[in-house]
């Protein structure tokens, strides 16, 4: 039917094309794993139908498709770089689909509300960030820094200091984030005492950042207190995470997964806050999570990825199936094939 559907009349109306794009839309989304000839045909006909609609349909159209792992590449590209900010939003934000490249190529040549969405993406790789630091106005800087899973360079942090740090909301954000290495955290904490004692910048009370920033560092301490616990076995590993899932602290759950489970940090993080459920659902199987707990992370990440209700629930169902001999054999797979790259 895809095949049929490919090449469209071009005399066929704006609110014709908007109709038939989504019955294909509902029949394409039915299939969780189309084939590539099914992916192909899907995408000549958006790709086609995408220029003919309104900024409304179009935005429409993106809120419908913007977190679909199997979307068309090209359909997820068009979108992302549509000129209409609100059409490119969510799909900025939330698309698998779209690599760093991708990206990269929009937050070079879009507007501060396409580098916006960009920086809310659950991750950000340096590479990124430091693009989106050089180009950003104040709240593309503001949303970047307050980005628990963007990573920065050194190259991207000394900037980010040098354009935003004198600005409290943005130092503030930084100060509060869970993954600054000390030396940082330390400069980080001397601009937010200064601004503090110089009555700030901006409309966010000064007193208020520099609690924040405290909060943070307590935070940074505590998590260092409950790894050391977990270390000890004074502490559960379902423990911590349940009460780290709980807090909202997606940085420092991973830090606690990647000790109990030996992994790097970062690769914890990843599969933490990517949209499959698979990687979290395996790797805290296989640590002996309860289903319990495990509603508690993935609530979580219902939260930061915007997963409805009965997705969330779907995952749930699917944790309490899988065993945990699976889990440690994918595990103990997963870590090999890292040591051997």
């Amino acid at each position: 039917m895809l095949d049929s559907l490919s090449k469209m009349p071009g005399e066929m109306s704006s609110d014709t094309r908007r109709q038939l794009l989504n019955a294909v839309t509902d029949l394409f989304l039915l299939d969780q794993d189309p084939s590539e000839e099914s992916q192909e045909h899907y995408g000549e006909i958006a790709n086609q139908s995408l220029p003919k609609l309104n900024a409304t349909d179009r935005q429409a159209y993106a809120e419908k498709v913007a977190a679909v792992p199997t979307l068309p590449h090209q359909v997820a590209v068009t979108l992302a770089g549509d000129q209409d900010g609100e059409v490119a939003r969510l799909v900025l934000k939330l698309s698998p689909v779209l690599t760093d490249a991708d990206l990269a190529a929009i937050a070079v040549s879009q507007s501060q509300y396409h580098l916006v969405a960009i920086a809310e993406r659950a991750k950000l790789s340096e590479g990124l960030t430091d693009i989106l630091v050089e180009r950003g106005n104040r709240d593309v800087l503001h949303t970047v820094s307050s980005n628990d899973g963007a990573a920065f360079s050194d190259k991207g942090f000394e900037r980010l200091l040098e354009r935003g740090g004198q600005d409290i909301s943005i130092s503030s954000a930084l100060a509060a984030r869970a993954d600054l290495k000390p030396d940082r955290a330390a400069r980080v904490m001397r601009i937010v005492e200064q601004l503090n004692d110089n009555g700030g910048l901006w409309s966010k009370p000064s007193d208020e950042a520099a609690s924040l920033a405290r909060q943070a560092r307590q935070q940074r301490l505590e998590v260092k207190l409950l790894l050391a616990d977990l270390a000890a076995g004074s502490r559960t590993v379902d423990e911590i995470i349940a009460m780290l899932a709980d807090e909202d602290r997606a940085y420092h759950l991973a830090q606690v997964v990647a000790q109990a489970a030996e992994i790097g940090t970062e690769q914890a993080l990843r599969v933490l806050m990517q949209r499959d459920v698979t990687g979290i659902a395996v790797t805290c199987r296989s640590l002996n999570v309860t289903t319990a707990t495990f509603e508690t992370v993935l609530n979580m990440r219902g939260r930061r990825l915007y997963f409805a209700p009965k997705s969330t629930k779907d995952d749930l169902r699917g944790y309490a199936t899988l065993d945990n001999a699976t889990a440690e054999r994918t595990m103990r797979f997963l870590k090999m094939r890292t040591k051997l790259r």
